[in-house]
């Protein structure tokens, strides 16, 4: 006979535990003013940069427009204007593997087209890099197009800080990649909702790195009115997902059950809430997204449990309650134990091989994954028996009255 562990002695000590942790999130979240809102939730820009070296600069001169795009393989010249038909000329960068035979050909097309080749000519031309920022559309002032250069000395996040600190207040910046990739997220908040413009980032990095020297991969601006609709967004969502949990569980089991599902989900959100609270890990939507994972993971959990419970009892009719609990925790002890560790294997793998909102992601997940193990072992089985223990009572009293009544007549 499997020999049953008495997880019963520990649900005092558990809810104890449960209690101080709540209280440590809570006080985490007003200590810390708080959580270190990412850009989604605050009005602001957000760009992503490289520190990259000019490779070549366009002009234009010529009598008719000329326009520039490109994508990863090509670039794209549409030359019109008033009287001809438009033509679209494009540059395969598997025709011209260097700088130097691509802007020969550039030119050699396209009559009034001025280059200023900065670059080695041998640079390989799959490494440019171009901007999102400047007009696409040639004329008297250079557009640059960089180049990433591997050789090139690694740029710290503290030196990108450093070039930062004009600004008062809001800054932050993340590396992506590694610090030879010279690839980083730049997040400034207005709090003044004054508007931030993309240039100011650009001229601080510029002055800091030199001239022509920073290119601009992507550029949003976060209005105050959408952070706003977005945080609401945020509660309504997790309290309808609350909600529609505490509905299934009670259609499902009973009332008792739906109500130590809840409780201990909310308990999961706490402390998870509290650890990003005193960690100052950013909030973003990738962070709800974390917190709804691990509401989905430990209800998954805490279900297994409750439909064990629910077997044990038919199957043991005359046991009493804390005997059921017991038994049904420890018979799925090994599930548990099994599904944790597999699913932590791959969480690990995120934490370890990604950097910036991922590995925040998959660190909130590892943190609620072991509150999720903790709180359906002890705390939901515990409401779940403290519910039972109050519904015995209530119906011995009311047996009672009914005794008692009948003895009247």
């Amino acid at each position: 006979m499997k020999r049953i562990i008495q997880f019963s002695r520990f649900f005092r000590a558990a809810f104890v535990i449960a209690i101080i942790l709540t209280i440590l999130g809570v006080v985490g979240y007003i200590h810390n003013d708080g959580f270190n809102l990412g850009i989604d939730f605050q009005a602001g820009l957000i760009q992503e940069i490289r520190i990259a070296s000019t490779a070549f600069k366009l002009t234009w001169s010529g009598t008719t427009n000329a326009t520039l795009s490109y994508d990863s393989n090509n670039i794209h010249m549409v030359v019109s204007g008033a009287g001809i038909e438009s033509r679209t000329y494009t540059f395969p960068f598997s025709d011209y593997p260097s700088i130097g035979s691509l802007t020969q050909a550039m030119t050699y097309r396209l009559e009034g087209l001025n280059v200023e080749l900065t670059a080695r000519p041998s640079v390989s031309t799959g490494s440019l890099l171009f901007s999102t920022q400047g007009n696409p559309f040639l004329g008297e002032t250079p557009f640059i197009v960089h180049y990433f250069d591997p050789n090139n000395a690694e740029v710290s996040i503290a030196e990108v800080r450093a070039a930062m600190d004009s600004f008062a207040y809001g800054v932050a910046v993340q590396t992506l990649g590694q610090p030879q990739d010279r690839h980083f997220m730049i997040r400034v908040e207005d709090r003044e909702e004054s508007g931030v413009r993309p240039d100011q980032v650009i001229r601080l990095l510029e002055a800091h790195f030199g001239q022509g020297e920073v290119v601009v991969l992507r550029s949003d601006y976060v209005g105050s009115r959408f952070a706003k609709n977005l945080t609401d967004q945020a509660g309504i969502l997790i309290a309808m997902t609350l909600l529609v949990l505490l509905l299934y569980s009670t259609l499902r089991f009973k009332l008792q059950y739906a109500i130590s599902l809840v409780i201990a989900i909310i308990f999961d959100a706490i402390v998870v809430v509290g650890f990003i609270a005193w960690s100052r890990m950013e909030f973003t939507t990738l962070t709800i997204a974390a917190i709804l994972t691990i509401v989905g993971y430990s209800t998954n959990d805490t279900i297994v449990v409750f439909d064990r419970i629910r077997e044990t009892r038919r199957t043991y009719p005359d046991a009493s309650y804390l005997e059921v609990l017991n038994r049904s925790l420890t018979e799925t002890l090994s599930r548990t134990i099994i599904t944790t560790l597999s699913t932590m294997i791959a969480v690990l793998a995120l934490f370890i091989f990604t950097t910036g909102a991922m590995k925040d992601f998959a660190l909130a997940l590892m943190v609620g994954m072991f509150t999720g193990v903790f709180t359906t072992t002890f705390i939901a089985s515990a409401i779940v028996n403290f519910l039972e223990i109050q519904k015995v009572r209530q119906e011995k009293k009311k047996q009672a009255l009914i005794a008692a009544a009948a003895v009247k007549k």
